[in-house]
């Protein structure tokens, strides 16, 4: 499995974010890992990159103690059957957009808590 530099996903993910969603985050997070190094299979919903990125070298951990670099994916709620996807960059949860509210991206999801899973890679 090739080593993931998550310093430049992070990078790339920081530099590249909008001032708001776009709806394009399974996008904008799988660029940055690519940044870093690891290309996990592409996938149109962000609530399916769960199988490509443990397939790429990252594993299940729990959402305790996020690091650099680990990412979170978050199944469908009503009216976003896409799920969401983010990255954490040692401060906030990023994906498209900075978010600054922890890694649901809207208030839909948090009133919600729909599944989710955070992967890591080392």
């Amino acid at each position: 499995m090739p080593s993931f530099n998550q310093a430049a996903a992070v990078n790339h993910l920081r530099s590249n974010a909008e001032p708001s969603s776009t709806g394009h985050c399974a996008q904008y997070v799988r660029e940055a890992i690519n940044a870093g190094g690891v290309y996990p299979a592409h996938t149109p919903l962000a609530r399916n990159y769960g199988g490509p990125l443990l397939a790429a070298g990252f594993y299940r951990v729990d959402g305790n103690y996020p690091q650099k670099g680990d990412v979170v994916v978050i199944q469908a709620i009503p009216h976003h059957p896409a799920g969401h996807m983010a990255m954490y960059d040692g401060q906030i949860w990023i994906s498209d957009f900075r978010q600054y509210h922890g890694f649901y991206p809207s208030q839909s999801y948090r009133d919600l808590q729909p599944p989710y899973q955070i992967y890591r890679h080392d």
